[in-house]
């Protein structure tokens, strides 16, 4: 009997654990509107249906614990399929993928709009926005959790503001200290 009531008690908090792992995705408009009630910024996947390492950074990435809490904590996190059907809402201009092929659905399809505004050009690439919704900056590819630690908390804590050079940039990537497990 103690056997089963343990089992059953660590099943319980590994599904526990899992749930607490995942990011609460929501869409642009919707973190659009929470900056209005509670400013915060703003961390945007950009991915597509068809693109693999857009699905390690699912996987591997953004199931991380570490990163899951970080980001539900400081910012809105947005899910963006840059070739999706969605209609987005942004400086008061209305984007959308007037060539979206339902058929196409999980395969190449037209570019969206909005992904083209942002200058996405390669996926995954993850964009960071202000309190007030405007764009800091894309980063491109594939990142590991400890990698992602470093642009998570340079643009949360504003310290990009104080970097001018790449030299900076480069003496923070040096100094940075990641705290996230792998």
């Amino acid at each position: 009997m103690k056997k089963i009531t343990l089992g059953l008690i660590a099943v319980f908090a590994l599904s526990f654990a899992a749930i607490a792992q995942e990011i609460n995705w929501i869409t642009m408009d919707e973190a659009l509107e929470l900056q209005k009630k509670e400013p915060k910024k703003i961390f945007m996947d950009v991915y597509t249906n068809w693109c693999g390492p857009c699905k390690m950074l699912d996987k591997n990435t953004f199931q991380n614990a570490d990163v899951a809490a970080y980001v539900n904590k400081h910012y809105y996190a947005v899910k963006f399929n840059a070739e999706g059907n969605e209609e987005v809402t942004y400086k008061d201009n209305t984007f959308r993928n007037p060539n979206y092929d339902a058929t196409k659905a999980n395969r190449r399809n037209s570019a969206h709009e909005f992904s083209r505004y942002l200058q996405v050009r390669a996926y995954p690439t993850m964009v960071f926005f202000d309190e007030e919704g405007g764009v800091i900056s894309p980063v491109q590819g594939y990142l590991k959790p400890q990698q992602l630690e470093l642009y998570l908390k340079i643009f949360q804590s504003d310290k990009y503001k104080e970097m001018t050079t790449q030299e900076q940039f480069n003496e923070y990537y040096k100094s940075f200290e990641p705290t996230f497990k792998e």
